[in-house]
């Protein structure tokens, strides 16, 4: 069949993709920015990409007309605050250009809503499904709560909350319950629902075995990972300051952060599991979910994650009209050194930052990364998704790969951290030498004197990372 997978740039589109590629379906690959998004060689015959964007009608011709089925994975809870505006023409432009081709079956990826107060959230994702519902092809909506998964937004949070701080004062949503699944599972609940005429015109309600309060959740984290750990609760925490809280403790943005302390307050728990029995599917318990998690983290098999999205970040841009670093009217830092093994040296450019850090003067980018979350940016939370690769569209701590080529020998970083203006980050490898460039294009007065205020720093920062580069292509 051939399938349209919106959302392919998304968690969980990206790891949906392989498994309907596998199952011998062609997918047509609906993404806003063709150049976030890296295609897998081994799949590269079984997919199209068509550049779509569901808020801009003008795109939607893109579509074609010729396809069997799709999955709506579009949410757009980081992007804005008005996010309930933007999913509501998002779903309305969906509907009608589906309306319009042979497809017959639509599977929308929810989240669980039962209670007769929802969040803002919540209330929106329901809102998509009534749209959806009112459509000439076959609606299915699975509803998820929390999703554990390596990458996932849910557990990084968990993850954060419980590596970072040994007591915790939390707010009291903590006492509500959740009924969490593992990513494993909501790809087998996706797949197997697919053109299934048993699912089709109804929502179901899809989680794992245990229903746990967000508190149980973090103590049997910690438990899992050998941790002891405290956790008191206050019913004095306003929603600001929980969302400041997850914000600066978290790799999450404060609007994503925001919405999740709205959704928190609400039981996310399922109202059956009728399901499980139509589609044949036993999910994992928490623990077990937790378990597949870390077995891809600590083999370095993470598919997808949220930080990658494009909502995850500050700037909402696409890499093509930030691929080519301006000259004019920029300041640039350039420095060069001789090497000695060129494979040696792009290894060590491709596994910089995260837990590697940038090799000189961390504390100086953890300032950094600090100022910037105190003035709303991403800071350095992010990391990086795999330790090993960089792909165009990855985040990078508080940059954003634009291109990454180890046989040319090419990294190119842009800024994701709140700046007076706009800054690159490029390695290059050129004639038996590194070149490491700094651009910085101003905005206005201010961007000028935020360059000269930190140029003093650039001297150690820079110089230190460039010989660290050399050095360490030298010693191998």
């Amino acid at each position: 069949m051939r399938i349209l997978l919106t959302g392919a740039t998304g968690y969980i589109g990206k790891r949906l993709l392989p498994v309907l590629v596998k199952n011998g379906h062609h997918v047509i690959c609906c993404v806003r920015d063709v150049n976030r998004f890296s295609v897998p060689d081994s799949i590269r015959s079984f997919i199209d990409v068509v550049q779509v964007d569901f808020l801009d009608a003008s795109t939607l011709v893109n579509i074609p007309k010729d396809i069997d089925a799709a999955y709506y994975l579009i949410h757009s809870m980081s992007t804005s605050n008005k996010y309930e505006e933007l999913e509501e023409v998002s779903a309305t432009n969906f509907k009608n250009v589906l309306s319009g081709s042979a497809v017959k079956h639509v599977i929308y990826l929810s989240g669980i809503a039962n209670e007769d107060s929802l969040s803002k959230h919540l209330k929106s994702r329901k809102n998509v499904e009534d749209i959806l519902g009112d459509a000439t092809f076959k609606l299915t909506t699975l509803r998820a709560g929390i999703i554990i998964g390596s990458g996932s937004a849910s557990f990084e949070i968990i993850r954060d909350l419980v590596e970072k701080l040994p007591v915790m004062v939390a707010p009291k949503w903590l006492s509500t319950k959740c009924q969490p699944i593992g990513i494993r599972d909501v790809l087998i609940f996706l797949e197997k629902s697919l053109m299934n005429e048993k699912v089709f015109d109804q929502n179901f309600d899809i989680g794992g075995p245990n229903i746990l309060t967000y508190k149980e959740m973090l103590m049997e984290f910690a438990r899992f990972r050998k941790l002891k750990r405290s956790i008191y609760t206050v019913p004095v925490m306003t929603p600001r300051l929980s969302s400041y809280w997850l914000y600066f403790v978290t790799s999450t943005s404060y609007n994503l952060a925001s919405s999740l302390v709205d959704s928190m307050k609400i039981e996310v728990v399922c109202r059956n599991s009728r399901i499980n029995e139509l589609l044949d599917v036993k999910p994992d318990g928490y623990l077990e979910a937790l378990e597949r998690a870390f077995t891809k983290i600590e083999g370095n098999q993470i598919v997808s994650s949220w930080k990658d999205s494009q909502v995850s970040g500050v700037k909402q841009f696409n890499i093509s009209d930030f691929i080519d670093v301006p000259s004019f009217g920029c300041f640039k830092d350039k420095r060069e050194r001789v090497i000695l093994s060129k494979a040696a040296t792009i290894n060590k450019i491709w596994s910089i930052g995260g837990l590697n850090g940038w090799y000189y003067a961390d504390i100086l980018w953890k300032i950094r990364g600090f100022v910037d979350k105190l003035y709303g940016g991403v800071g350095l939370r992010r990391g990086r998704t795999n330790p090993n690769s960089l792909e165009s569209g990855d985040a990078l701590d508080f940059w954003r790969v634009l291109y990454a080529n180890k046989e040319e020998g090419r990294l190119l970083l842009f800024a994701e951290m709140k700046l007076p203006g706009e800054a690159w980050l490029e390695f290059k490898i050129k004639d038996n030498k590194v070149i490491q460039t700094a651009t910085f294009r101003p905005h206005g007065l201010l961007g000028r004197l935020y360059w000269y205020s930190v140029l003093p720093f650039h001297g150690i920062v820079f110089k230190g990372m460039i010989n660290a580069i050399a050095k360490g292509g030298e010693e191998a």
